[in-house]
């Protein structure tokens, strides 16, 4: 019997619009818990999901028969649209155009979960331009910096 198999960890980080902190810090862990759900529904189940006001990190798993950036852009839309009705001082909340996904193996994955659940601590050394800059140049991918 014919069948499809795959299993693709993605990393994927996104800011909010001009990298700003926008999201109220009591919200961050609705927030997250939301992305949770929300990748649940496209499944695309999120093994964590973590961030700080101006971005957020979800490692998760693709579902074999989506596109990455049409979950992206499904996540993206639903959770702009939760976070405005959310109070009134989010009602103008956007997400930046663009994100950063990059492939995790099986057994980098605890590494990479630990790297999120830490947002916090890495955010006392290095903010965010400087944390994508970081993956970027680690994954080798080419990057206009008018755009970070």
């Amino acid at each position: 019997m014919p069948q499809s198999l795959a299993k693709n960890y993605i990393h994927l980080i996104f800011g909010t619009k001009y990298r700003t902190a926008t999201i109220p810090t009591d919200l961050l862990t609705a927030l997250h818990a939301y992305i949770g759900g929300t990748m649940k529904g496209l499944h695309c189940p999120v093994i964590v999901v973590g961030g700080m006001p101006d971005h957020v990190h979800a490692l998760f798993m693709l579902d074999k028969n989506s596109s990455l950036s049409g979950v992206v852009e499904r996540l993206k839309r639903a959770t702009s649209k939760w976070m405005k009705a959310q109070s009134p001082e989010c009602r103008e909340f956007a997400w930046q155009d663009g994100y950063a996904a990059f492939s995790v193996s099986q057994l980098n994955l605890e590494t990479v979960k630990h790297y999120i659940q830490d947002q916090e601590e890495h955010h006392k050394v290095k903010d965010y331009i400087g944390e994508l800059k970081w993956f970027l140049d680690a994954y080798e991918v080419a990057y206009d910096e008018r755009y970070l």
